[in-house]
């Protein structure tokens, strides 16, 4: 159990610190219960944050720490230090950024492979990083899913490079649907789409806020994207099922069915930009409802009669249907379903 492990603090003051730092976070990890990859990924965090400490600080301490809540086990690390401090830490997270000639990798190493990383930095007076990874159980299938997920894309006309990406998940109890549009088109809006697609897809089950903000932090190095999610959570039938929703730019969202009017806050912004927090929906869903995400590479100048021929399909074809209608010619575009895996 995770209270029976004490916690581990690390003085890092000289090179070969941060091979100890590797070493110990491993040791906690495979105690607490992480798996092999993951265990190898927490150890290359410790090892991210004690060189850190000796590159920007020369010296500090790292601490590793059990985490117990709510039945849920995790291990938490905090690296400070006494040194000049982080001017602009959102801009210290970008990739390929930094003070002192390195690679510059680090900060979004941990980004991207923590679930929850909070900085606190003054100037002269040092830097505490704080940051969390919890044990995901596998996978059991014990409870059968009520919805049926789909997805179709397709990049602009002419171009190699899909700018658009999407994410489909289904775990025991829960499901995912995101769509994510790159800015602009081309390489450099697939990778920023990629970015964002690759963090959600490794953060699916933290907070709503917290997805969208490490997406932003991941994505500070491209262009930016715009990204739309929903997310579900179900028990054993007949128990109800919760939908929350949360959107920042302009991907568009269309509920079918629903006995309750569902009003959608879409907050403007470019998630590796200037982005607003998301305003995150909570509410009832029937599974008798349809939902449809898309980017603005489809038209929105379609009604729900147009697809009655496709509502009773499976949702992949109810996707590639309306893809297919409505998709325009001078944009990648792609289309997510949602409705009852029995309707």
């Amino acid at each position: 159990m995770a209270e029976d492990i004490a916690d581990n603090v690390i003085v890092v003051s000289r090179p070969g610190d941060e091979t100890l730092a590797k070493r110990q976070a491993k040791a906690v990890a495979a105690m607490l219960g992480f798996d092999a990859g993951a265990c190898e990924e927490l150890a290359l965090v410790a090892s991210e944050l004690a060189s850190n400490l000796l590159t920007h600080a020369g010296r500090g301490t790292l601490t590793l720490a059990p985490l117990e809540v709510d039945g849920r086990t995790g291990l938490h690390m905090e690296a400070k230090d006494q040194g000049p401090g982080i001017p602009d830490v959102e801009w210290a997270m970008t990739d390929g950024c930094s003070t002192v000639g390195s690679l510059g990798g680090g900060l979004g190493v941990v980004n991207r492979l923590m679930d929850h990383l909070d900085i606190t930095s003054q100037r002269g007076q040092g830097t505490a990083l704080r940051c969390e990874r919890w044990v995901r159980p596998p996978v059991c299938g014990t409870i059968p899913s009520p919805l049926a997920l789909g997805a179709a894309t397709r990049v602009y006309p002419g171009m190699e490079w899909n700018g658009d990406a999407f994410v489909l998940k289904q775990w025991d109890g829960h499901a995912l649907v995101a769509v994510v549009d790159g800015l602009g088109h081309g390489q450099f809006a697939h990778r920023a789409a990629q970015a964002a697609r690759r963090y959600v897809e490794t953060h699916y089950d933290q907070p709503l806020p917290e997805v969208f903000r490490g997406v932003g932090r991941a994505c500070r190095a491209t262009r930016g994207v715009v990204m739309a999610i929903a997310r579900f959570a179900f028990g054993p039938p007949p128990a109800p099922i919760r939908l929350s929703f949360a959107s920042v730019g302009n991907i568009d969202a269309r509920v079918y069915g629903s006995p309750e009017a569902m009003h959608f806050v879409v907050r403007r912004g470019v998630l590796g930009g200037h982005a607003p927090n998301p305003v995150v929906l909570e509410q009832p869903w029937e599974p008798t409802a349809v939902l449809v995400l898309y980017s603005d590479g489809v038209s929105t100048r379609w009604h729900w009669n147009d697809l009655a021929p496709l509502l009773s399909q499976p949702a992949s074809a109810l996707a590639q249907g309306l893809l297919r209608a409505q998709a325009k010619g001078d944009d990648d575009a792609t289309v997510v379903v949602v409705k009852g895996a029995q309707v």
